[in-house]
């Protein structure tokens, strides 16, 4: 079973490492894995019809950087039954929650497109938007590392126009042939079920050691990006190069990104853990109360514009899903915005019967050669036909357009529509040839693909163009900022100490993080008891950071819809409390008064103080700062296990801390140390502007390493 391809880099070290597990795994549990060994061992890889496959890394495409082929019946056989493994539950993306809302264009877009929705900045196009993670079922909890999907339905006066985009802005193969052996690995293992919702498991890292196309896109899974403070705070990405049109005919490639309004945010691992556990519906909570209060959340939609004859001009290829271009070497040209303003009334109806589709285009916008969007392309409709039941999943009202829509389709199941007339055919006499053709004149509106010459053969092999699978890996964890870099590490530390073999593990370490970055790889592998061999052939090049990589380049403007605890007991200072409550409001944040009990306290006017929830109830790890009040009540505050371990955890988590009044009595006796984020005063009115910038800020991280005394 030879394979010539020499773009298959991984391929030696695949074979080369057959025999790697009965050779290191001498521990009798090492052992007792191998029970699980496939049945197929030693057997040549074949279609389901006995077809030997010469090529499983590429698929069939009209010259190396050509569009792929319809013919390729090992790709279409394969992403078929991927599409149809689940029913009827999403393979990928089945823990979802979204919301409706619209956009709106900014001026000056009819240069680039001809779009409708995308030129004319006087109407509000209806949108709606699903949030999701990739690998956990339905059940699985919200807080998990991940990457998000973040797909956008744009219901035009053109038809529908579907954005299915992540919350990072590559992928981790670069052809769609690749997609379903990366799916299986990170997948929970068929043979127990388990991890579910979770990367750290033998199959994923095996997968990913082996497919170095990978280093980029798991170097985004194990940043901060993949576990987001809530979906509100993430940026969005169309991940593959598309291309605009205008009315002349032009074309231009686009790569799209969505930036929020909020600013970006993360979790703690330690955080993003126990909500899990404690909350596994936080981010679909948030989400839902924040438009509920009325604090809806906006993104604005840009693109990076680079024209045709500029494809070629960089370091790497537009085509190449694995890739991002640098703000630094192409701008985000802002192009509108859009808004979310209205929950679902039925989960079930609109978040689980929604229909994303790559290939839902209007004219204006189209497609190019990239090699997983060409397979994506054929994938999501063919899914949406196994999920919803045939293929009138159209005429659901969630995905039903808002213009009219007529074709010579009919029949299939959950058929809704009562078709009249006899000629269901086109061309035709009996109807005068209704529903007629579209001229593709900009006036007429009729949708005409882009005119691209194409001159190749017909080659399954990857473009040299798409080789380089470590420089912008390393690019990416050189921009980010030193937290954001530690937080890497520990993020490589913890996966990989969950995975069994040590040769799976020593594997990524010299043969992957070697190759990205030498800092990063000696700490993981110090940190795992892992020997460091530095790569005989190791491209170290040096690389220019970009400076809007890092979340800190998206700070928000205000603290809207940031969650406060304010922490009270029995004596409370009351009017500390309403001038709390007061700033609050003003500043459109959501103070919540939390109590020992859901009883309410009374304060020392005797007058009732409300209760918002109980502490014990209410985490500090779902709030962004933390205020606890004085009064005539310390003893009583020093008693409480429930009150000094909220204070310890909010703390540890680096979140900003007032103590009020005596309440300051309990930094020291919480073994804490004071910083710019522990706040003393009497009076919070003398500090509501500095807790206000430190809330912004999201972390007080010169914290950190003294953080890190304090018990999980």
């Amino acid at each position: 079973m030879s394979n010539k391809n020499p773009n298959n880099s991984e391929q030696k070290s695949q074979m080369a490492g057959a025999d790697a597990p009965d050779k290191q795994n001498t521990s009798t549990k090492l052992d007792q894995l191998e029970q699980y060994r496939r049945d197929a061992t030693g057997q040549a890889l074949t279609t389901n019809q006995g077809v030997k496959i010469a090529d499983n890394q590429n698929s069939l495409k009209a010259g190396v950087r050509g569009s792929t082929l319809l013919e390729d019946f090992i790709l279409r056989e394969k992403i078929t039954h991927f599409d149809h493994e689940r029913i009827p539950e999403r393979i990928v993306h089945a823990r979802g929650v979204g919301a409706h809302g619209y956009f709106q264009a900014y001026e000056g877009n009819e240069k680039y497109t001809k779009a409708g929705f995308l030129t004319d900045p006087s109407i509000q196009t209806p949108i709606f938007v699903r949030f999701s993670t990739v690998q956990g079922p339905r059940g699985s909890a919200d807080t998990v590392r991940d990457i998000r999907g973040f797909a956008i339905k744009f219901y035009t006066q053109e038809g529908n126009y579907d954005l299915v985009g992540n919350n990072a802005p590559v992928f981790f193969v670069q052809d769609g042939i690749k997609f379903p052996d990366f799916v299986h690995a990170v997948k929970p293992e068929p043979h127990n079920e388990v991890p579910t919702g979770g990367s750290a498991h033998d199959t994923f890292w095996d997968f990913v050691s082996l497919v170095p196309e990978s280093a980029h896109a798991v170097m985004w899974a194990m940043s901060d990006r993949a576990i987001p403070r809530n979906l509100r705070s993430m940026q969005g990405f169309g991940v593959h190069t598309f291309r605009l049109i205008n009315a002349e005919g032009k074309g231009v490639f686009v790569k799209f990104h969505w930036t929020p309004k909020q600013g970006l945010s993360q979790l703690l691992w330690d955080e993003a853990q126990k909500l899990a556990g404690k909350d596994p519906d936080f981010h679909r909570r948030d989400l839902y109360d924040a438009i509920e209060a009325g604090n809806y959340p906006e993104w604005e939609l840009g693109i990076q514009v680079i024209e045709e004859e500029d494809e070629m001009k960089f370091d790497f290829d537009l085509l190449d899903p694995t890739k991002l271009i640098p703000e630094e070497l192409v701008p985000v040209t802002p192009i509108g915005k859009f808004v979310l303003n209205r929950n679902v009334d039925n989960f079930f109806a609109e978040i689980e019967q929604i229909a994303f589709c790559p290939g839902h285009v209007v004219p204006g916008i189209d497609f190019t050669n990239d090699p997983l969007l060409q397979a994506r392309l054929f994938s999501y409709t063919d899914t949406q036909i196994s999920r919803l039941g045939g293929p009138n999943f159209h005429q659901l009202p969630i995905n039903k357009p808002v213009c009219p829509f007529h074709n010579s389709q009919r029949d299939a199941m959950h058929q809704g529509h009562i078709h009249k007339g006899q000629a269901a055919y086109q061309p035709n006499s009996i109807d005068q040839n209704w529903p007629a053709e579209t001229p593709a004149a900009a006036q007429y509106g009729g949708f005409e693909s882009y005119q691209e010459r194409i001159d190749g053969n017909k080659i399954r092999q990857r473009s040299e163009s798409f080789s380089d699978h470590f420089s912008q890996a390393r690019l990416y964890y050189q921009s980010l900022a030193k937290h954001e870099q530690k937080h890497v590490v520990d993020a490589y530390t913890f996966e990989l100490s969950k995975v069994e073999r040590p040769h799976i593990r020593e594997r990524e370490v010299n043969e992957v993080l070697a190759y990205i970055d030498l800092d990063l790889a000696q700490q993981v592998a110090d940190n795992l008891g892992i020997t460091l061999n530095k790569p005989k052939d190791q491209n170290n090049a040096e690389v220019k950071p970009s400076k809007k990589l890092t979340m800190e380049a998206f700070a928000p403007k205000d603290i809207k819809a940031k969650k406060i605890a304010v922490l009270v007991h029995d004596q409370v200072n009351g009017d500390q409390v309403k001038a709390i409550q007061k700033w609050a409001e003003s500043e459109s944040a959501v103070a919540e008064v939390l109590t020992p009990t859901p009883a309410p306290v009374k304060d020392l006017k005797k007058a009732e103080v409300a209760s918002d929830g109980m502490q014990k109830a209410e985490p500090s790890i779902a709030y962004d700062a933390v205020i606890i009040v004085d009064g005539d009540n310390l003893d009583a505050v020093k008693a409480d296990g429930v009150t000094k371990h909220y204070l310890q955890e909010a703390y540890k988590h680096l979140k900003p801390i007032i103590f009020l009044g005596d309440k300051s009595e309990l930094i020291d006796r919480l073994d804490l140390t004071k910083d710019k984020g522990t706040l003393v005063t009497d009076r919070f009115d003398q500090v509501k502007d500095q807790f206000k910038q430190l809330i912004i800020d999201h972390r007080v991280w010169e914290r950190e390493p003294a953080a890190e005394g304090i018990p999980a």
